[in-house]
């Protein structure tokens, strides 16, 4: 019941739930009657301890979603480790909530432990981790949002550079393609020869604001 465990968790931590139950029995604040009041305990022992996890991940994520439309990530790698931590925190919780309601909802149909009783006990379990799925499934699915919009928000500025950084190089391409062209430097002579240098220097200057303006018409600046 309480592992195996991953070496770097103190045992304790699995301990949490019975511990605080047998306090509870030894101060006297609970009176079982029957097997599965300890049972019924227990459980809700760590449907409280889950929901309060969630409430903590909530909090995380509101924290997030602020940071997001704020524009204050700090460090892009940072945040994106916090927000898919946060994300993963919660699907933890829907995963453990899901799988042991359909285990307490299969006890429930076949009243496992009676008509009576037990079996109110039995429904007020699968109530608790059916809630507890449903607030957990919520907030992941709103995380997954404020990724997808931080997400959206990168790449819509990847592709504005990427915009930019096509009209340089199509402005910059007359200039390299004409400099191919004449296949010569006419600075570096014997002497500098200012007329065609000055012509070379004016068509270049052309045809730059020319693809410059046609850039522009496009809007692709």
């Amino acid at each position: 019941m309480h592992g195996p465990l991953n070496p770097a968790v103190d045992p304790a931590v699995a301990k949490v739930e019975v511990t605080s139950l047998l306090h509870r029995l030894q101060e006297g604040r609970v009176h079982p009657k029957d097997p599965y009041d300890l049972s019924h305990a227990l459980v809700s022992a760590l449907t409280g301890r889950l929901r309060n996890y969630t409430e903590v991940l909530t909090q995380d994520v509101w924290g997030l979603e602020q940071r997001v439309t704020g524009g204050h990530l700090g460090d892009p790698e940072q945040f994106l480790e916090e927000m898919f931590r946060a994300r993963h925190g919660l699907l933890t919780v829907e995963t453990m909530a899901a799988l042991s309601r359909e285990v307490y909802a299969r006890m429930a149909k076949i009243q496992a432990l009676g008509p009576d009783r037990g079996q109110i006990l039995v429904e007020d379990t699968v109530d608790q981790f059916g809630r507890l799925r449903a607030m957990a499934h919520g907030q992941k699915d709103y995380l997954q949002g404020t990724i997808e919009f931080y997400q959206a928000r990168t790449n819509t500025k990847m592709t504005i550079a990427a915009e930019r950084l096509a009209v340089i190089a199509a402005v910059t391409l007359p200039i390299t393609a004409l400099s191919s062209i004449l296949g010569v430097n006419f600075i570096v002579n014997d002497h500098t020869v200012y007329e065609p240098l000055a012509i070379s220097l004016l068509i270049m200057i052309v045809m730059s604001i020319f693809v410059l303006i046609w850039a522009k018409r496009n809007d692709w600046v």
